[in-house]
């Protein structure tokens, strides 16, 4: 049959292929086919989904025919297919794996094959579709037109029956929390035609268990109201306006977005709000679902499934007006998007690693400007990148210098602890949390390492405990008396004897939050202390339960890592002590000094945040270095200007672009001929194009083995991205690694590790 007939269509499969594919759309499906609908299609011996992105001409070649269309509306428009097509492009992945990325978990289709043995003996291959989430029904009950004249009814049928006559349809979930064993009389009811019932698609609700207290609007001081006037006239021109809105913490950051979102609402246009990491996200949800009455969704990882699908499909079909969440809401299927806010915009926990790599904080801007949209990046420690740009002019700067109220930052100390001898606490440190629980304030404790113990050492040979699978120490939990890899999760249980020598006397070095805790419970045994950290947080809603104690007065001093650093607003905190404020500083990473400032800056500004003044003690082996100095005097422009004149004599970002090829395999050799290989490869290739890229390495990763797999990488840096890209591309085209070896191409790395 000739193609004439048929429609040809551009599809991207989800696979790691470069390229997209031609189909013919048979013509009973040519009115179900549309951009941004997903197609059953066959691809080598199996079924698969696709993406459609559009029509095409005819191509030459015989063309499979798509087997269905499996959506009745698109699930990306024609404007989210050329942001797909722009990170594609950018991070150099497969369209493809792009779009799989952006939609929600568990819809796709894809066939299955398995062998069945049949009753003689003899066996076939059949096929299998296996298919992904599906919308959650439920049956509702509704008093019928008369059921009030239902004299005849008694007990437990007539209360439920006046419920229904009183509120109207019910989810059979919900009458069977309010009455016991409802099904005899539900039943009965219907028999005597006094309800019916209907099945409804409902949502699955994250916000269940969260109870909503109004808030009204503040009013803005002088430097708020001189940022919210620009936002908001940039808004209301609908053109792509990129900002820098750098405030001191506590200056009142959010006020200004909530303000901002407010006027983007009355143009008749909808917000994104993207949270480094989900702990920020309840209180951020709080102050937002108080403040506005139009649809919230919420999109991070601390949802199940099902939520997040159901909360995906709430955006799509345009019943909310702002969406917030981590990294992955930078894909929320808005329309008519007038604001993007990228809260604490230095976060590292932007850049998404695994599978498709990007970086939430970047693909804000591009969206925007895809979008004509304004974006704001929030921080009160900006990435020298970013502060850089608004410098530059390339992004508008929008200073709050002070806090809210006049309220002083806070009194802050250094304190060297080389001659602590071991002890984790400071006198000056102890003095202070006995003082400032004396006087009612609370206390926060930051150390950036969980577990009891870093180390396992036997003293009688020195064997250390490390994990077989990663280049690291194993670090002991003690609630859990095992040692854990923070990589791998590979455990043990706690060892009573050495491996190598036999011998008893295992020593546990090293501090993390579970030992912090014993110590700190031994040293102030009235005081309510709890710990906030991945170990006490994993289960559903750990870190709302936390902080709210925090917030309602219940906690006297908590234990964190970086979740207690991170833009929680706690007037009740007056006391920070930050047990090793320098041990980001040794990271093999050009941006340690740039990690730490931002991470003792980001817990110093959890003090002082209420009526009463606040105070830091900040402990460190390292107390002259120019980073927690700047971050002790709340010196931003210092911090900037010398971390600056080191990386344009080292040739870092702002001055350069960067691209990390890591090579890995589960053998050592192959793997670092591999590098190897793939280092000459792309020297042959620069000189090739005559460019002057550099190209560092190959060297094992810090990180010289993680999950069992061996890594070495190439780090290239380039005074231009066209010349970084074109370089790369002539690399993956010319590059034939070996089978056993994987080969991971990092745009903009945010680490070396």
């Amino acid at each position: 049959m000739p193609h004439t007939r048929y429609q040809i269509i551009e599809v991207a499969v989800p696979l790691p292929v470069d390229r997209t594919f031609h189909y013919s759309v048979p013509e009973a499906l040519k009115s179900s086919v549309l951009a941004g609908v997903r197609v059953l299609v066959p691809f080598g011996r199996r079924k698969l989904t696709g993406y459609v992105l559009g029509s095409t001409a005819a191509t030459a070649g015989e063309l499979k025919d798509i087997i269905e269309v499996l959506d009745a509306e698109p699930l990306f428009t024609t404007r989210e297919i050329a942001l797909f097509r722009w990170i594609a492009g950018y991070y150099l992945f497969p369209l493809g794996e792009v779009i799989k990325t952006a939609l929600p978990s568990g819809i796709n289709i894809e066939s299955r094959r398995k062998t069945v043995t049949g009753a003689d003996g003899s066996w076939t291959t059949e096929e299998h579709l296996t298919t992904g989430k599906g919308i959650r029904r439920e049956r509702f009950y509704q008093a019928a037109a008369g059921a009030a004249d239902s004299a005849g009814i008694r007990g437990a049928g007539a209360r439920i029956l006046l419920y229904l006559l009183e509120n109207g349809g019910t989810a059979r979930s919900k009458l069977n929390e309010l009455f016991p064993n409802p099904s005899a009389p539900l039943k009965r009811l219907e028999e005597l035609g006094l309800v019916t019932i209907e099945e409804r698609e409902v949502y699955r609700d994250p916000f269940r268990e969260e109870a909503v207290s109004s808030e009204t609007a503040l009013s803005l001081n002088d430097h708020q109201a001189a940022a919210f006037s620009r936002i908001a006239e940039t808004v209301s021109s609908g053109e792509f306006s990129p900002f820098l809105l750098h405030g001191v913490t506590g200056s009142g950051k959010t006020e200004v977005y909530l303000h901002a979102i407010a006027h983007t609402l009355k143009q008749g246009k909808r917000a994104l709000v993207l949270t480094p990491e989900i702990a920020l996200t309840p209180q951020l949800v709080r102050r937002f679902r108080g403040r506005f009455s139009e649809g919230i969704a919420v999109l991070h990882s601390g949802l199940s499934v099902g939520e997040r699908y159901d909360e995906w499909r709430r955006i799509r079909r345009g019943e909310v007006a702002i969406v917030i969440g981590a990294r992955s809401a930078v894909f929320a299927p808005l329309d008519d998007l007038g604001i993007i806010v990228v809260d604490e915009e230095h976060e590292s926990s932007y850049k998404q690693s695994e599978g498709v790599s990007y970086n939430a904080r970047d693909l804000a801007l591009v969206r925007g400007k895809l979008e004509k949209a304004t974006v704001v990046l929030g921080s009160a420690t900006p990435l020298i990148t970013t502060f850089h740009a608004a410098q530059e002019g390339r992004i508008q700067y929008l200073p709050l210098p002070e806090r809210v109220q006049g309220r002083s930052l806070p009194e802050t100390r250094i304190l060297d602890t080389r001659q602590l001898k071991g002890a984790t606490f400071s006198p000056e440190l102890v003095t202070a949390i006995t003082e400032n629980l004396a006087k009612g304030g609370q206390t926060l404790l930051f150390l950036n390492r969980r577990g009891f113990a870093t180390f396992l050492q036997c003293k009688d040979c020195g064997h250390v405990y490390r994990c077989p699978n990663c280049s690291v120490t194993l670090t002991h939990h003690r609630a859990k008396q095992r040692h854990f890899c923070h990589y791998c999760d590979y455990s043990l249980l706690a060892p009573s004897v050495c491996p190598e020598c036999s011998g008893s006397d295992i020593g546990l070095f090293g501090r993390g939050t579970e030992r912090l805790e014993d110590e700190v419970m031994e040293l102030f045994p009235g005081a309510r202390v709890a710990r906030m950290d991945s170990d006490t947080t994993s289960r559903r809603g750990g870190h709302s339960r936390i902080l709210k104690q925090l917030e309602e007065g219940s906690i006297d001093i908590l234990i964190g890592t970086q979740m207690i650093a991170k833009g929680h607003d706690y007037p009740g905190v007056t006391l920070v002590g930050i047990v090793s404020a320098d041990a980001t500083l040794n990271i093999p990473d050009f941006r340690s000094a740039e990690r730490t400032f931002q991470l003792v800056s980001q817990v110093m500004g959890r003090a002082g945040r209420g009526e009463s003044p606040g105070k830091v003690i900040i402990q460190g082996i390292a107390p002259d270095h120019y980073a927690l100095l700047r971050a002790a005097a709340h010196d931003y422009q210092g911090f900037y200007e010398e971390e600056l004149a080191f990386r344009e004599e080292a040739g870092y970002p702002p001055f350069s672009y960067l691209a990390m090829v890591v090579i890995s395999g589960t053998a050592e050799k192959p793997v670092e001929k591999g590098a190897q290989d793939a280092a000459r490869c792309l020297r042959e290739e620069r000189q090739g194009l005559k460019m002057r890229t550099e190209i560092l390495g190959p060297a094992p990763a810090p990180l010289a083995k993680v999950r069992g797999r061996f890594r070495w990488q190439i780090l290239l840096k380039a005074h231009n991205r066209s010349e970084l890209k074109r370089l790369l591309l002539a690399f993956r085209k010319e590059w034939t690694p070996s089978r056993i070896l994987r080969t991971t191409i990092d745009i903009d790395p945010v680490d070396t590790l």
